[in-house]
């Protein structure tokens, strides 16, 4: 009959316990008598402990006290007179022990693991005097262990590892599995190893835990990645251990075991004739199964006829090969070019080159393309001269381009203004003879660079471009002159040969030896008495005085004309006029003041001060001119009593009429007549003087004569008016026709009729009313007031 490993386990221990209370492991306390030992008239008879180790199974399972071992002692003659005590480490709390027959019981369950041994202290004890017997004694209970812990993998799970390709044994990794069992007492702690998983390509030490290869030629392109399961068991493997497991992921690196491969033999690509240099042509990558370094791979062109046109090179990201452009391509020239291409690894391991040569080679065929070109010219720069004397039309240069198509399209050439903004060249159309189409001033512009365009007759659209640099050559066209604008002063105590100034000249032109100039006195002022003139023979002259004794009082300002003159063919010649003032010195010959009004001007008083004064007098006049004319220009006001100003001032009434559809009050025809004319006219630009008098009569004219009459009484109010402006101005009116043949429907004209209706109540309401009440009040004080 086959046991369990919890039946097994549980017989262990109940065949411990029974050995234990057989006596085995049972420990007395029992008396040794020896002689008398006498001290001081008195014996004393020597006692003491007689004890063993006891021992105590751990994990005890059972309901009651596991009992451990029994004290005892020689003076206890069994009558209860002893009692014994027991301390230290777990007394009461997990030994106790009965005081009158010495048996130690075990309360608690125990752990080897966490408490291998108790130290504790024996002491046997007189019951009525509680003095001690015997001395006091220490002994030990050690834990019995049993196999209750499994091996556990502390550092687990792993992961580990091996380059792929690696021969047998090859070590991975070691795995390491701890019992906490006692390890001297029997086989709890003996662990051995066994791999449950990951077989036939991995083993494992028994002993060691260190975990190898089991089989060759392991392909990482093939598996990269394995998951083992790693088994300790104690009790050195047999049959009731306990046990544990870990994981262990083995994952194969990558060597240079495969070499690169292109997937073709052979590659075709076509590209257009107009492909800008360093562009790219095509991508071509050779396939290796490596990964990282082991796949980096470097490109060549061995062979083809491709050499110095096409170039290879690696990209490091995709370890592609890239064929870009060296030269410009051209169709007419070539139409395919031929490549033969080699892929090789960079980094190769010796230990697998008889795996092949880790290089390999394809063919690569580039197809060119016609495309439309422009023309082109038979050098990218011209270099041309012409003399700034040259006339309009005088030819300068040629310049020649071709259209590069096999159709040898006819070209058309023309000059790009953009580089030719003031037109100084023209070209032909159809030669390319560049002329001048302006007169040409080197002092201006020495070099004009422009741009010349051909174009296809047949495509204008394409456009090839030229350039051209026009140098103007000098003539000798410009006179010299003075280099700068000289400020010279004489001292009046200026002795003769006094040098005054020293003169240079310039010349716009630019001859290819240098410029010489020579410098003398006009002929009118070469016998003047005053100053000579010395040519130093470089290019500059020097100003003498003849005599002594200039006087500013006399003559200020002397005007000394010079004849310069240049080396060119034809030498050219100018005059320049040196102004030299006459000054005031003082002992060093710097010049004080150089003004011959000095003498003249009042002391204190200088011309800008005089200046000053006369410009606020003429600003006093303006000003004083200003206001007379501004004075006899306001006009007068046209009503000459304010408070009896009734213009542009707006009369309220209350009253509604009837509107257009009453007509019964009025007769609405009347309103719309306008043939009708005043037999009196008033000024209206005036307050008319009150006139009672009848209600003017109207006829009936023509509406012309109407406005005609109108305009012509205003007229001549306007010529008579002592008060209108003196200049032309414009008037206007208001003016509305003629009166209606049914008069006047306003109350303003109440005052001259026959009305009883009176209104001098009106200058009983007070101010506000007063303009009213002077209007129409019948009193002698409204009429002239």
């Amino acid at each position: 009959m086959k046991l369990g490993k919890v039946e097994f386990c549980r017989f262990l221990q109940i065949l411990a316990l029974f050995l234990c209370l057989s006596g085995m492991n049972q420990a007395e306390l029992t008396r040794s008598r020896s002689k008398p030992y006498f001290q001081s008239g008195r014996t004393r008879t020597k006692r003491s402990w007689v004890w063993n180790q006891f021992f105590v199974l751990e994990e005890y399972m059972g309901t009651d006290p596991l009992y451990v071992g029994k004290l005892h002692s020689d003076v206890d003659k069994g009558d209860g007179s002893i009692k014994y005590i027991l301390s230290g480490e777990g007394a009461s709390s997990i030994f106790i022990i009965d005081e009158n027959t010495g048996d130690i019981h075990a309360t608690k369950r125990l752990d080897r693991e966490e408490q291998a041994y108790y130290t504790l202290r024996a002491q046997a004890l007189d019951r009525l005097t509680n003095k001690p017997v015997e001395p006091e004694s220490e002994f030990v209970i050690k834990i019995q262990d049993i196999n209750d812990n499994e091996p556990k993998f502390l550092d687990g799970p792993y992961t580990a590892g091996v380059p792929e390709m690696s021969p047998v044994g090859t070590s991975v990794v070691q795995v390491t599995a701890t019992d906490a069992d006692d390890p001297t007492y029997g086989n709890s702690a003996r662990v051995v190893y066994s791999i449950l998983q990951g077989q036939p390509y991995f083993s494992v030490e028994p002993k060691t835990g260190v975990i190898k290869t089991a089989l060759p030629n392991m392909d990482r392109e093939a598996k990269d990645q394995y998951l083992l399961v790693i088994q300790a068991k104690d009790m050195v493997g047999q049959n009731g251990g306990l046990s544990g497991t870990t994981s262990v992921t083995v994952t194969l690196t990558d060597v240079n075991d495969n070499p690169p491969r292109f997937p073709r033999r052979s590659y075709q690509y076509n590209v257009p004739e107009s492909l800008p240099v360093a562009s790219v042509v095509a991508r071509i990558k050779a396939a290796d199964a490596d990964v990282g370094s082991n796949a980096e791979m470097e490109y060549k062109i061995v062979d083809g006829d491709g050499l110095g046109v096409f170039k290879i090179s690696v990209d490091k990201d995709t370890q592609e090969g890239i064929i870009t452009i060296q030269k410009e391509l051209d169709f007419e020239a070539k139409t395919s070019y031929t490549l033969r291409i080699e892929a090789a690894n960079m980094h190769v391991d010796p230990r697998f080159l008889s795996l092949g040569p880790f290089s390999d080679m394809t063919t690569v065929k580039i197809i060119v393309e016609d495309v439309d070109e422009p023309p082109v010219f038979t050098s990218r720069l011209y270099s041309m001269v012409v003399s700034e004397a040259a006339k309009v039309g005088t030819i300068i240069g040629t310049v020649a381009a071709h259209d590069p198509d096999a159709s040898n399209s006819p070209v058309r050439y023309s000059i790009d203004r953009n580089t030719d903004l003031e037109r100084y060249f023209n070209i032909d159309a159809n030669s390319g003879v560049i002329t001048t189409a302006k007169s040409l001033d080197r002092e201006t512009n020495a070099v004009h660079n422009i741009t010349v365009l051909a174009m296809e007759s047949q495509n204008p659209a394409q456009i090839g471009r030229g350039y051209v640099a026009i140098t103007i050559l000098d003539i000798n066209d410009n006179a010299p002159e003075f280099a700068m604008e000289y400020e010279t002063t004489v001292c009046e105590n200026a002795q003769p040969g006094q040098v005054i100034q020293k003169i240079s000249a310039i010349d716009k032109d630019d001859p290819p030896n240098g410029h010489q100039f020579y410098f003398s006195l006009t002929a009118e002022a070469a016998n003047n008495h005053n100053f000579t003139l010395q040519d130093n023979k470089d290019n500059t002259a020097t100003v003498l005085t003849k005599r002594n004794g200039f006087r500013r009082q006399e003559q200020s300002v002397f005007y000394l004309p010079i004849f310069i003159v240049d080396s060119g063919s034809p030498s050219l010649s100018s005059t320049n006029t040196l102004t030299i003032r006459v000054c005031d010195c003082d002992a060093d010959g710097i010049a004080q003041t150089c003004n011959a009004e000095a003498y003249i001007l009042p002391a204190g008083l200088s011309t800008g001060a005089l200046i000053a004064i006369l410009a606020c007098v003429l600003t006093l006049l303006v000003l004083v001119l200003l206001i007379v004319t501004m004075r006899r220009r306001k006009k007068e006001p046209l009503i000459f009593d304010e408070e009896r100003d009734i213009r542009e001032n707006i009369v309220r009434y209350d009253d509604e009429g009837g509107g257009e559809e009453d007509t019964e009050a009025f007769d609405m025809a009347a309103l719309r007549n306008l043939n009708i004319m005043r037999d009196t006219k008033t000024r209206r630009d005036v307050t008319p003087e009150i006139q009672f008098l009848s209600r003017p009569t109207f006829k009936s004219i023509p509406d012309n004569v109407i406005f005609r009459e109108f305009i012509w009484e205003r007229l001549k109010e306007a010529d008579v008016d002592p008060c209108a402006p003196p200049y032309d101005s414009l008037q206007t009116y208001a003016f509305e026709g003629n009166g209606s043949v049914a008069e006047s429907l306003s109350s303003l004209d109440s005052i001259s009729s026959n009305s009883d209706q009176n209104y001098d109540y009106l200058s009983d309401w007070g101010p506000r009313f007063k303009r009213l009440a002077d209007m129409y009040g019948t009193g002698p004080d409204c009429l002239y007031s």
